[in-house]
């Protein structure tokens, strides 16, 4: 046998292998409360996060919205802890925003926090 042949039979034996390599599942989709938040319903976006345990989550983009509704409806302690816990997650990947952006979640968690933090500077000047 040639060693073409030979290389070539074991580079073909190997294919079959190499070609069944596992992906892993994709992450489990949580409900972020997106449509009550986009839709203005913050009241119903806090009752559906709170239920589905939001505030003991360490989903970031579960967390930022909770914060999110939080500020909306004018739970400024409740919405700093929630973007705080967002953003010490030990969870992280991108996410997309309202405008369509993607970014690092622990971003979007230092972005809305340092926002809030902003706005209670302001609020108590």
């Amino acid at each position: 046998m040639s060693l073409t042949a030979l290389a070539t039979a074991v580079l073909l034996g190997q294919s079959a292998f190499s070609l069944a390599v596992e992906t892993p599942a994709p992450p489990q989709a949580h409900d972020v409360a997106y449509t009550e938040l986009a839709s203005g319903r913050t009241q119903e976006a806090i009752s559906k996060l709170e239920a589905g345990g939001a505030a003991k989550s360490d989903d970031p983009a579960t967390l930022i919205n909770l914060g999110a509704a939080y500020a909306r409806a004018g739970a400024s302690a409740k919405a700093l802890s929630a973007y705080r816990a967002a953003v010490s997650t030990p969870v992280r990947y991108d996410l997309e925003l309202a405008d369509g952006s993607w970014v690092d979640s622990r971003f979007a968690a230092r972005r809305a926090l340092s926002g809030m933090l902003a706005a209670n500077r302001m609020a108590s000047r």
